[in-house]
Parts: C-alpha cells; structure tokens; sequence
C-alpha cells in the first residue's frame, strides 16, 4: 500500500526431504541475490492431512448449523409443545455427536438435553406420551457417551419428518434454505471451482441470507389480521425484495472491487451473488407457493 515491498512469498508443493527445502532456499536466494537464513526467511508447512480435517470441522459447522437453523424455525412455527421439547433434545445430541471433542459443546448438550426432557415429561398427558419421553431420555444418555456418528443420519431424518408431520411452515422455510445451499454447489461445480474454507464459510452466511426472507414471508402470511392471503404475500415481497436487492447489489459491488485482487472474497462473493439470486426465486415460488397453500387450507 505505501508502495515498497515489504515481503515476497512463494509457494511450492509440500516437501517431505528437509534437502529439498534447502536447495529451494538456495535456489530463490541466489534469483533474488540475497542469502536467505532464519533472519530474513522462514519455511511453513500445511499438511494435506491438517486441510482435510479442517475442511471436515467446517463441512460438520455447515450442517450443525442447518440443523440448529431448523429448530429455531420449528421452534418459532410448530404447534406442539412437547414435540419441541423432543426436537431440541434431537439436534443437541446431534451437536454432541457431531463434535465430540469438544467440552464446551458437550456441557450444553447435556444441560440442554435435560432440561428439555425434564419439561417433556412435565408436560406428558397420556401414558403413550410419558413412556415415550422416558424412552427418549434413556437413549440420551445411552447415545450422549458413545460418539458413533452414524446416529447423526437417522437422527437428522427423525428430525426431519417431525417437522414435515408437525409443521408444514417448518419444512418449507428448511427446503427453501436447503435449495439455496445445493443450487449455489451445483453452478460451482459446473464450472469448476475448488470451494475452499472461504466458501463454506460463503455457505454458512447463505443459511442467514435464506431464513430471513422465509421467516418473513411465512410470519406476515400466517399471523396476518384483517387483510387476505395474497395481500400478506405482496407486502412480504416488497419488504423482501428490497432486503435481498439491497444486499445482492452491495455484493456486487464488492465484487467488482475485489476481483483483480485475487483473494478469497472472490469467492465468498461469488457464492454470495449466485445464491441470492436462486433465493428470490426459492423464496418468493416454491416458498410462497407452499405457505399460501397450507394458509388456505387451515382457513
């Protein structure tokens, strides 16, 4: 910035013989007519095996946070109490077995987990219903100490069809926020595009672009007073589009700025424009559509 190289770096593929990074160091040292030693350089290695668990660590973020973003949702629009209660002990021991190393994660899990089962079997008015709460707190602390995580994919179907079952709301805002997930990955990788730890981070924003305009439109449809269906929707387009717009052109704009540079906004970026463009139409087509249907037949 201030016009002056401060530094040169250059990458080479990974070396495993230390005489190799030797003759490099001597190699560039002589191209750029300086001796290079501790004092003025320094070597650092990324092992392919550190980027492949980090990249699983943000993979596993991803889809916790889809998880964690469907509960929030049911929470907000499903009608049974109880059944969330069965939901939030769901997702936690996902999170649980998702990320087993980690204490903090752990500790919640397990103070959630409780708390939710206690309220579950207060609030048992059946015996189907209390046997039911029982079984699922068992299984809690069965499942909570065993990290297997091939309990993750019937747990997040469980989850899944709670929310179909119990709240059709629910898992259209879930679709919706899904499609603006595998829409952006399809173009990416029609045109080739390694996605690095840039874009599923790009990925994660995309789950808060998403569920804003969802919660929006399904909020204004289904609490409406006094107006009808059709206007509800209207007025969440407005608000919506407006939202969407105002962020796709800022990102745009970024994008233009940035794209020379070459770095990993490039790609934040791009995702960003490519799956703000599917969420309109995912939005404000399948979303609507979905949630004008079910207000029409609960009218």
């Amino acid at each position: 910035n201030a016009g002056i190289q401060r530094e040169l770096i250059i990458t080479f593929p990974n070396q495993d013989d230390s005489t190799n990074i030797d003759n490099i160091k001597n190699i560039v040292g002589d191209y750029i007519g300086i001796e290079l030693d501790d004092s003025n350089s320094s070597v650092r290695f990324t092992g392919s095996t550190l980027a492949q668990d980090f990249y699983k660590q943000l993979l596993r973020a991803v889809i916790f946070a889809f998880l964690l973003m469907a509960l929030v949702v049911f929470f907000v629009f499903g009608e049974s109490r109880l059944i969330k209660a069965h939901t939030i002990v769901l997702t936690f021991l996902a999170a649980r077995l998702t990320f087993s190393a980690s204490d903090l994660i752990t500790a919640l899990a397990l103070i959630i987990g409780i708390v939710a089962l206690i309220y579950a079997l207060i609030k048992s008015k059946t015996k189907q219903e209390y046997i039911y709460a029982l079984i699922l707190l068992v299984a809690f602390f069965i499942l909570f100490f065993i990290p297997y995580y091939l309990f993750i994919i019937p747990i997040t179907v469980i989850l899944l069809v709670i929310y179909s079952y119990f709240s059709v709301p629910s898992i259209a805002v879930i679709l919706s926020a899904f499609a603006d997930i595998l829409m952006p990955l399809a173009i990416i990788n029609l045109i080739g595009m390694q996605i690095s730890a840039a874009g599923i981070v790009a990925f994660l924003m995309l789950i808060g672009y998403s569920v804003d305009t969802d919660i929006l439109l399904t909020t204004r449809v289904l609490r409406r007073k006094n107006t009808s269906i059709n206007s509800a929707v209207l007025g969440a387009l407005k608000t919506g589009m407006t939202m969407t717009l105002t962020s796709l052109m800022a990102i745009l704009i970024a994008f233009v700025l940035v794209y020379n540079f070459q770095t990993i906004l490039n790609q934040i970026f791009l995702i960003l424009i490519i799956g703000l463009s599917f969420d309109i139409l995912n939005t404000w087509i399948t979303n609507a559509s979905l949630i004008k249907w079910y207000a029409e037949i609960k009218q």
